[in-house]
């Protein structure tokens, strides 16, 4: 059985690391209200925006016009990897690495398999992806720092001109996407070229025609790169409230069980005090009789 002292030390030990759990639950309560604000106001708008931007791209067909969804054969794709910039939020990092190593190791072993390079969101992508042999073209690790729609912008029209370039012939996203603080969803998801509605599950197919007014070329540089924008916004926040969700939870289980813990060794604790007086009592017995016996 281990000594009162090193008891009492890991008593107070595991005190401190519960204040600390607590308190960083409470801090990520309390951004997560905010981040949750913001990505369940901006879905149904981006939601809208998606369907219209599916539609207007389906309905231009094979026009020349039709550069956002034009489906390219072969080539690079550009894979966006969307992590936090710190840890202690549960399997939330873990999550998104594992599914682009699994992208990884498919493209390796699939004869003929596309070129492929990353941008990572999040310092913990940047440094597990740095000392990989994978190409890194980018890192955008400031991003979640003071979240706003203007420093999403630049970003997402450098994607965008990636792809309309050639340089690369795909953009795909692998984000988490909020439900509630303890459910986040894995995403990997076309940015571009543009998944016609029947591409698409979770898109309601409709056909519709379109008069374009002034014309489609103005139109289409106009309207669609600010719809693109915007689902690039909304991933960014759909996983920065990801990420305050799983902190959150983990937080609040680790405080869960740091007061498990304490409880068993409060329960240790008085088993070996209960133990060193009932030798010391033996002992002032034992005493006793010895000075009778004499």
């Amino acid at each position: 059985m281990p000594s009162l002292k090193e008891v009492r030390t890991r008593i107070t030990s595991v005190k401190s690391t519960q204040q600390i759990t607590s308190a960083m639950k409470m801090v990520a309560a309390s951004k997560l209200r905010k981040a949750q604000t913001s990505i369940l106001q901006l879905r149904p708008f981006a939601a809208h925006q998606k369907m219209l931007l599916q539609q207007l791209t389906a309905g231009l067909g094979e026009k020349k016009a039709n550069i956002y969804g034009e489906v390219r054969e072969g080539g690079k794709v550009l894979y966006v990897v969307f992590t936090s910039n710190r840890g202690l939020c549960g399997a939330y990092n873990t999550n998104v690495i594992k599914q682009m190593n699994a992208i990884i190791a498919a493209n390796s072993t699939t004869k003929n398999g596309n070129g492929f390079a990353l941008v990572t969101i999040g310092k913990k992508a940047s440094e597990f992806y740095a000392k990989q042999p994978v190409e890194v073209v980018a890192t955008h690790d400031d991003l979640y720092d003071q979240l706003t729609y203007a420093k999403a912008v630049p970003v997402a029209e450098n994607f965008i001109q990636m792809y309309l370039s050639g340089e690369y012939n795909r953009i795909v996203f692998i984000y988490h996407q909020f439900k509630n603080a303890v459910v986040q969803r894995l995403q990997v998801e076309q940015f571009l070229p543009v998944e016609s509605p029947e591409q698409d599950e979770k898109s309601e197919h409709r056909e519709v025609e379109y008069i374009f007014d002034p014309s489609m070329e103005e139109i289409l540089d106009d309207l669609v790169p600010q719809i693109l924008k915007t689902q690039f916004y909304k991933a960014l926040l759909d996983s920065w409230a990801s990420e305050l969700g799983a902190r959150m939870t983990a937080m609040s289980q680790a405080t869960d069980n740091a007061n498990e813990l304490l409880k068993d060794l409060k329960l240790t604790y008085n088993k070996a005090r209960q133990a060193s007086i009932t030798k010391e009592i033996l002992e002032i017995v034992g005493g006793a009789e010895a000075l009778k016996n004499q």
